[in-house]
């Protein structure tokens, strides 16, 4: 496609804001909180992620889509962004093992895109503003109309979107003869999650966002787990019942990003919305057990309190993030729940936080041995 001949777009923030791009080819509007992803690789994870529900993505890279798509490298079934916002978007694409270009892929979903958008300094406002709902679209000419529909897109404060993105009946995956069973509740879950789970001898049975304690132990597992997922973590009252009677029981649980302030909520510690929240693959987590520090991949815009969190006697704080020291680790103690704030299937690179599952997997091998 010619540069000259693509259509004129706008992103329009909810204080008044705009800034001004090109359509990648697809018109049309889309709306949702505006964030941004450092990661300098790994854009088909980001755009496939359910975590990224209702979101409209700036990407920092200068370049998109020069490495195509490849249908192996999804996190879920289609695109989970509201749309994307880039700088410099490749129509022709460079990789052997690719199954295509980004444009097609995009038209098959029909996701809006923007580019030629100036986003170092997008990003530089976003991070100076906070995170805030946004509108992109190719309807420049009609501003007000923009702002019109922007101000009824609801905020994400407050905003259950699990429902969304969980299976609406449970499936399997894995090994039905592994030696481990797991029953995982799907709040929005990462394929790359189930797989790290699986290659670890277990056979996992994945769960609505709405099951109950009683529908998970109908597997009878041998653990639990609880995944990521999007939106504010406050509405899922089920899942805190949920891992509140798990927890209770002292049955092995482990659970990641949503599933982690799922978790320390389920147990009174209240979250909160971040400013502009972390997302990227490289952000730094100090594990306080071994003292190690860790490379890390995150996506999340909500935490958890750490004042309530420290002053928790059965909370101790496993893991911190260096650079704002948000609390991105927990366990309870005298018990078999631990949870984490980050990605540790994501492995962008560095495989710094794989050890986790090792540890999940050897909570419930131990926990078998203690019942047998």
């Amino acid at each position: 496609m010619k540069y000259q001949t693509r259509k004129k777009a706008l992103i329009l923030l909810a204080d008044g804001t705009i800034f001004y791009g090109k359509s990648v080819g697809i018109e049309g509007t889309a709306t949702g909180e505006i964030c941004f992803n450092t990661g300098m690789t790994g854009y088909q994870e980001i755009f496939t992620d359910p975590s990224y529900f209702g979101q409209l993505m700036v990407t920092t890279n200068a370049h998109i889509g020069n490495y195509g798509v490849n249908d192996l490298e999804v996190e879920s079934e289609g695109i989970k962004i509201a749309g994307l916002i880039c700088r410099n978007f490749s129509f022709v694409h460079s990789r052997v093992d690719s199954d295509g270009n980004l444009l097609d892929w995009f038209k098959k979903h029909n996701l809006v895109a923007i580019s030629d958008v100036d986003t170092r300094a997008l990003v530089s406002y976003i991070r100076d503003n906070g995170a805030m709902n946004a509108i992109i679209s190719t309807n420049i000419d009609d501003i007000q109309g923009l702002k019109n529909q922007l101000a009824n897109v609801p905020s994400m404060q407050g905003l259950e979107l699990a429902s969304k993105v969980s299976t609406k009946e449970p499936y399997y995956f894995g090994d039905e003869n592994a030696d481990i069973k797991i029953s995982a509740l799907d709040i929005g879950i990462k394929k790359n999650i189930l797989r790290n789970l699986a290659k670890r001898g277990a056979y996992i049975k994945v769960f609505p966002y709405n099951a109950t304690f009683q529908d998970l132990a109908s597997f009878n597992p041998d653990g639990y787990f609880i995944s990521n997922g999007p939106g504010d973590p406050e509405p899922l009252v089920n899942a805190q019942k949920l891992a509140a009677e798990i927890i209770e029981k002292d049955l092995p649980l482990f659970g990641i990003c949503l599933g982690h302030q799922v978790i320390a909520l389920s147990q009174g510690i209240s979250t909160y919305k971040m400013h502009n929240g972390h997302r990227g693959i490289n952000h730094p987590i100090k594990n306080l057990l071994t003292g190690k520090g860790e490379i890390t991949s995150q996506n999340h815009g909500f935490a958890i309190n750490k004042e309530e969190t420290e002053a928790n006697e059965n909370i101790e704080i496993t893991h911190v993030h260096l650079n704002d020291h948000t609390v991105a680790g927990i366990r309870i103690k005298n018990k078999n729940t631990f949870s984490v704030q980050y990605h540790p299937e994501a492995s962008p690179g560095p495989h710094d936080a794989e050890y986790l599952f090792d540890q999940f997997i050897d909570t419930i091998k131990k926990t078998k041995e203690l019942v047998s």
